[in-house]
């Protein structure tokens, strides 16, 4: 009987979890491996044989209750690495990709030299170009010392505590100018309807940004010109439907803006040069 154990018990915890999340089977299964203290795939190669154990059912608990399982596993792939996570930092998003994509496309294999992540949380897209490009050297700068705290570790695990610098700070940065700014700000309406994974567990300074969702693109607009060396970039995400908002604001600044769609064809970064 022990061999279907590990099977049923994901089934079991899928069915549970299928009014909660729209993947309920992987979830399932990336929390049996996390219990098991091995990855999905190797787990998935054993045919689900062996006993379950005992800290699964506490995992699919905290699932159960809208927890995001990055937070629950406490690690997040994001391009090429590997991130902690935890409920000081916003979960990096596959649509976040998208700002690497616009600088690998402006830059290409050479990549810039100096890079600048403004409101870094946890490191993902500043520890995301310097994977891309080990010749870098970048800044992440948060106003969130807690979130400072993992992007440091992020860096150190990584192998790139001699490349990355962190430190507090908000819009303005460090006061010198990079190849390469990449900056995730908040950007949702305070009123917008979130799901209870997001809204209950994410850091809403990261997440809300006034009635409209652009107040931050107001704060950063009047600064990010001075932030971006000659022949570089900035790259900011925006919400799929802030383009031409958001854009207008940094255009009335006298910066050139182009806009870079994400992988599902959503308006997704806004690239902007001096």
């Amino acid at each position: 009987m022990q061999a279907i154990e590990r099977n049923a018990a994901i089934a079991a915890a899928a069915a549970r979890l299928s009014g909660i999340s729209e993947s309920p089977r992987l979830d399932a299964e990336i929390l049996m491996a996390h219990a098991i203290g091995t990855s999905r795939e190797a787990m998935l190669l054993s045919y689900g044989q062996g006993p379950v154990p005992a800290a699964f059912a506490g995992l699919i608990d905290r699932r159960a209750a809208s927890e995001p399982i990055a937070y629950i596993i406490g690690t997040r792939a994001f391009w090429t690495i590997e991130l902690e996570v935890n409920p000081a930092v916003l979960i990096p998003r596959g649509d976040s990709e998208t700002l690497i994509e616009a600088a690998l496309a402006h830059f290409g294999e050479a990549g810039p030299r100096t890079v600048l992540d403004l409101g870094t949380g946890s490191g993902a897209l500043l520890l995301a170009a310097l994977d891309q490009w080990p010749q870098a050297r970048g800044v992440g700068i948060d106003m969130s010392s807690a979130a400072l705290t993992v992007a440091a570790r992020n860096a150190e695990r990584l192998g790139m505590a001699d490349r990355a610098r962190m430190a507090l700070g908000d819009w303005a940065g460090t006061g010198e100018a990079y190849d390469l700014v990449l900056c995730n700000p908040p950007y949702i309406a305070t009123g917008e309807p979130l799901s209870r994974d997001v809204v209950g567990y994410e850091p809403g300074s990261a997440l809300f940004a006034g009635a409209d969702g652009l107040e931050d693109y107001r704060r950063l607009a009047p600064l990010i010109g001075g932030q971006i060396a000659p022949g570089g970039i900035a790259c900011i995400e925006i919400g799929a439907t802030q383009a031409a908002t958001a854009g207008a604001l940094f255009a009335a600044e006298g910066l050139s803006v182009a806009v870079r769609q994400d992988l599902a064809g959503h308006d997704r970064c806004l690239i902007v040069h001096r």
